[in-house]
């Protein structure tokens, strides 16, 4: 154990693993996919922490690609597989082993399937039917593969699932909720597509290249382990805090998903070199959103919590704690759209009292919008339709 090890509540902390996941995985993977840097702190975090991620967005928007280059830094077996409506158990789990059936015994043989691999990519995760998802559900949160009287413990460090929509039944919506943080992957702005292009040239160059150093499955496994011995003691009101504002603000926050999304708070201090937690790993929450409509609105109450954090704790933050604000013409068009339903519901009527609950979260975006002229100007927008709406207080 290095000199430089923290020592927490009676446990060792060694820095150079999280350096280390962030030197020689995450920077390259930055310099190789422009416009990814989000996409690829989550994923940093996700694997420090040992939870999963989804990607949403359209094909063609390099989700399976950051994923296959992650998999050649990380020494350790890769399953990756695109599910389709007709996925059968065996594709992802393995066949009988014929030779122990012979013998009565139904074992599966799952050589080179998801059972034995450390990293696990699920394109097209919401294809995912009945015959296969009760098993995916115990993968994706017990790290655990049953199959009859067969149950094995799995070595899966990390799973990332992508679609290019979101869950439509309650079904789905179990498989989704597995996945505790969410991610936009979109097609990168023309402005950059010349970097792009080159970015893109120059990694189907070096795509059959050795990679030299590549972190281990061990490696994370022992970065993962460290995440207990991480003191959250001083940030744990502030948490318990933030959660309750986000279920008033009508983000559902299960128990399970509060206690589970504290090991990526944990990881993102350990990617930081620290062994205590402060306010500014509270980003994560930014992505635990359900539907498009939160994202702002979790944006603007996470971030006042991290805003929050000394000057002392800003100095050691993670890159991606700075904040993700409000677009102001957006919510233009959402005041536009409010008025022209104002204009057609009656007074007192159920509609306007729903189109009032509407109105009071744009109310909580509007303050983050970084233009002071476009912030007043929506500002003014949204009092004059809050009186229309026969509401008595902003």
């Amino acid at each position: 154990m290095t000199a430089e090890a923290h020592q927490t509540q009676g446990h060792t902390i060694d820095p150079h693993l999280g350096q280390r996941l962030v030197n020689d995985v995450l920077s390259p993977l930055k310099r190789a996919f422009v416009g990814k840097d989000e996409i690829i702190d989550l994923l940093g975090v996700c694997l420090a922490g040992g939870e999963n991620l989804f990607l949403l967005g359209p094909p063609g928007t390099a989700k399976s690609a950051i994923v296959r280059e992650l998999s050649r830094r990380l020494d350790g077996k890769v399953f990756d597989y695109l599910l389709t409506r007709f996925t059968e158990p065996n594709e992802l789990f393995g066949p009988f082993d014929i030779r122990k059936l012979r013998e009565g015994e139904l074992l599966t043989n799952t050589e080179g399937m998801l059972p034995e691999a450390s990293l696990v990519f699920l394109d097209e995760l919401l294809n995912a039917n009945s015959a296969i998802l009760n098993s995916l559900l115990m993968v994706l949160n017990e790290r655990v593969f049953r199959r009859g009287r067969e149950t094995r413990h799995l070595p899966t460090l990390m799973v990332v699932g992508a679609s290019n929509r979101l869950p439509e039944d309650e079904t789905l919506g179990a498989l989704f909720d597995r996945f505790l943080l969410r991610v936009h992957c979109d097609n990168i702005p023309g402005d950059q597509l010349s970097e792009v292009l080159i970015a893109g040239w120059q990694l189907d160059a070096r795509k059959h290249e050795v990679v030299t150093h590549p972190i281990s499955a061990d490696d994370i496994r022992r970065l993962q382990q460290q995440l207990t011995h991480v003191d959250l003691t001083s940030l744990r009101p502030t948490y318990t805090e933030l959660v309750l504002r986000l279920r008033q603000a009508g983000i559902p926050v299960s128990d399970r998903r509060a206690v589970k999304l504290q090991r990526l708070v944990a990881a993102s201090a350990l990617l930081c070199g620290r062994s205590v937690a402060t306010r500014t790993d509270l980003w994560v929450l930014r992505y635990i959103w359900d539907t498009e409509e939160q994202r702002e609105v979790l944006a603007a109450i996470v971030q006042e919590a991290v805003e929050a954090a000394t000057e002392q704790e800003k100095s050691s933050a993670h890159p991606r704690s700075q904040g993700i604000l409000p677009d102001p013409e957006a919510l233009a068009r959402d005041l536009h759209e409010l008025k022209s339903q104002l204009a057609a519901a009656a007074a007192d009527s159920p509609e306007r009292a729903t189109l009032r609950d509407q109105l009071s979260i744009l109310a909580g975006r509007i303050p983050w919008v970084a233009a002071q002229q476009q912030r007043e100007h929506l500002q003014r927008q949204f009092d004059e339709l809050w009186q229309q709406s026969g509401g008595t207080s902003a």
